[in-house]
């Protein structure tokens, strides 16, 4: 599973894929399952995501140190969403464990849901070990003040499926984090297909803001870039 979830990453982004699918009507969620067998885990898997973040238990001491120190490469649109592919070097430690951060990337309204509610949009940060475990963290956003780097990011937004555009050196990433980075953490899966299971959910519990322009400007290419939440089966959702 985590060598296939390194080649998925490898090839574009974990919204991306081969075989066609989408957010409505017969290539939407509840037909991913069957549009094809390497998406029959989207139908059968028992530890799928999003889901909802509620009575959540309190696990040991445990923290993200982000060492985001690299530049963007590139913005693209992918056809489902907008992602940001980043170069090497930036990375976080989670329990001891390297996670390196491959791309980011948007969806609108957010996926997770807090106590049965969905912030504005997400960012979604897709990080890779060595091991090829991915470990997503998440990001929500509330609709208030402008964000400056997504500002910054939305000057070069592609408006065709396919396009990129470079990104200059001065989009410092690192100012997208809350203060707050205490999270929610739980066992999941990608919430596009193949919906491969395995993957360190960190849903942080700060958030950061996006105005209404900057919410419409996305939502005018993609108006659903959302799957429903999903049953939390056996899982245990953390609070650290």
């Amino acid at each position: 599973m985590f060598v296939f979830c390194l080649l998925l990453v490898q090839q574009s982004s974990v919204a991306g894929g081969k075989t066609h699918w989408g957010y409505t009507g017969h290539e939407g969620p509840a037909h991913w399952g069957g549009l094809v067998s390497d998406y029959r885990v989207c139908k059968s898997g028992r530890e799928q995501s999003p889901v909802n973040i509620n009575g959540s238990t309190t696990g040991r001491s445990q923290s993200i140190i982000f060492g985001y120190s690299t530049r963007p490469n590139n913005i693209v649109n992918n056809g489902h969403t907008i992602q940001v592919n980043m170069k090497k070097g930036s990375r976080i430690t989670v329990n001891g464990k390297i996670y390196q951060l491959r791309q980011f990337h948007f969806h609108s309204p957010s996926e997770h849901q807090v106590n049965g509610q969905h912030a504005a949009m997400v960012i979604h940060f897709v990080h890779q070990a060595d091991d090829g475990q991915l470990g997503v963290v998440g990001l929500l956003l509330d609709k208030g003040k402008p964000n400056k780097i997504i500002e910054q990011l939305w000057q070069y937004m592609p408006e065709d499926h396919g396009d990129e555009a470079p990104l200059p050196a001065t989009v410092d990433i690192k100012r997208l984090l809350p203060l707050n980075r205490a999270f929610y953490n739980y066992s999941g899966s990608l919430t596009t297909p193949p919906c491969s299971e395995g993957v360190n959910w960190m849903v942080l519990k700060g958030r950061a803001s996006v105005s209404r322009a900057q919410i419409r400007k996305f939502t005018k290419l993609f108006p659903r870039s959302i799957r429903p939440v999903q049953p939390i089966n056996h899982r245990t959702i953390y609070s650290r």
